[in-house]
């Protein structure tokens, strides 16, 4: 039986590499960048600053700031319509898995065009999508490394996998300095969510021994490193390590599928409008109340 492994092919990691990640893009030859991210990061200056570094390396740029928890249908229609405005040739995600999953739905609609929902299923698009540079802002889903894509339809109020091997971005960016300002609540459901994911990639029935090594190694990485991070460490030496627990499960989710836990917070989020990493912890509390019910004798 064979597996086959994504993830992006440059994977820029530690703290203070923004401006090594920028200067990478330049080298690509990009000229004008659609910054896809939510209201909260343009709101506080993250957005801006990425446009600072990327005007010093003469890259024009703009905000789109619609992504909002849990992408629909609609966002990446807004999102496209907005990047073919202002003719940018690719699309940069800031943020955290909804900001990654709607840029990556804008770039595969940009190159394949028809609406995100075309492409629901395992590899449905044609054509590789538009030029996707991911720098992560949160240490959870780990969607900036991932050729999974989750958008919300509305209309049928579902959530749709899109799998397809032409959404893996081409760059991923973890730089924990643009970690230390999220609230104490939403580091740890991320770290939660990391850690969920680890264990149900290493119990998947479509494991390997690259997906198992990866989430092993997860695992421990997020038990020793997600102590300082829940404290509100106030130096960037205490979690400099938390952006690295949270990319490796996404080495070991290339391959293996969904286990329950993830099943039930992505269709919980889904009918509440609520951010998936903090459902998680409901649903890891249904999951083991599941498990420890006494069956009935047969």
């Amino acid at each position: 039986m064979s597996s086959t492994f994504f993830i992006p092919s440059v994977n820029i990691m530690g703290a203070g590499c923004l401006p090594e990640a920028v200067l990478a893009i330049r080298g690509y030859g990009f000229r004008k960048a659609l910054i896809v991210t939510d209201h909260v990061l343009n709101k506080l200056g993250v957005a801006a600053l990425i446009q600072s570094l990327l005007a010093a390396q003469e890259i024009q740029s703009v905000v789109f700031d619609g992504a909002k928890p849990n992408p629909t249908v609609g966002n990446v229609r807004a999102g496209l319509a907005c990047l073919k405005e202002h003719q940018c040739d690719f699309v940069i995600s800031l943020g955290g898995g909804s900001s990654h999953d709607c840029a990556k739905g804008i770039a595969l609609c940009a190159s394949n065009g028809g609406e995100i929902a075309d492409y629901e299923g395992v590899d449905r698009s044609v054509k590789p999508q538009l030029p996707l540079v991911a720098i992560n802002t949160t240490a959870g889903t780990a969607a900036e490394m991932t050729r999974f894509c989750i958008i919300t339809d509305e209309a049928r109020h579902i959530k749709m996998a899109i799998v397809d091997r032409n959404v893996t971005p081409i760059m991923s960016v973890n730089d924990p300095d643009l970690m230390l300002a999220k609230p104490k609540g939403l580091t740890a459901a991320t770290g939660m969510d990391a850690l969920t994911h680890a264990v149900e990639a290493y119990v998947s029935t479509a494991a390997t021994p690259i997906t198992d090594a990866c989430a092993l190694k997860a695992v421990e990485l997020i038990r020793a490193t997600c102590a300082p991070p829940w404290r509100r460490a106030t130096t960037w030496r205490r979690v400099s390590k938390w952006p690295t627990p949270s990319s490796w499960p996404a080495w070991r989710s290339t391959t293996p599928r969904w286990a329950m836990c993830t099943r039930c917070r992505t269709s919980l989020a889904a009918s509440m409008t609520c951010p998936t990493a903090c459902a998680m912890p409901c649903c890891c509390r249904m999951s083991k109340r599941s498990m420890c019910k006494p069956r009935p004798p047969a």
